[in-house]
This record gives structure tokens, C-alpha cells and sequence, in this order.
């Protein structure tokens, strides 16, 4: 059974209307989760905690997706970078 890895995380943004962090050593991490329904639940509950801040979002990363071991790697894992 593969593994779907989900890391929620948020911050404070610059502009509400983009995705660029205003302190990005202040970016909040909320955890990883084994599927995406916990990370929901775990997402859902920071941005009601924080909806009085325009500027504030979080967000889930599907880190399962960032790797695929059936696919070959990329030319920078390949050079061992």
C-alpha cells in the first residue's frame, strides 16, 4: 500500500491575492499526515483560527507527489545535489 504524505503548513503573506510568504522563517509548520483527509481537518482548523487575518494561509503540500519511485529522477537527484 503506497504511503500519501501530507505536510500542512501556512503563514503570513505578503498580499493577500499571492502565494509569496512575508517571513519565510516564520512559516508556520502544522504537521504531516498520513492522507488527506486529516491533513483537511488539520488545515480547516488553522485557517478558522486565523481567519481575522487577510494575510494569513495555509496551505497542503501532497508530498507524495513529489516522488514517484517508478519515475526516474530528476538530472539533479542524478548528480547526487
Amino acid at each position: 500500500m503506497t504511503q500519501r504524505l501530507h505536510l500542512v503548513f501556512g503563514g503570513e503573506l505578503v498580499d493577500p491575492q499571492t502565494n509569496v510568504f512575508r517571513d519565510v522563517s516564520k512559516i508556520h509548520i502544522v504537521g504531516m499526515f498520513p492522507n488527506y483527509e486529516t491533513a483537511f481537518q488539520s488545515w480547516k482548523a488553522e485557517a478558522q483560527r486565523t481567519v481575522d487575518n487577510a494575510h494569513m494561509r495555509y496551505f497542503i503540500a501532497h508530498i507524495h507527489r513529489l516522488r514517484d519511485e517508478g519515475k526516474s529522477g530528476s538530472p539533479t537527484e542524478e548528480l547526487g545535489v
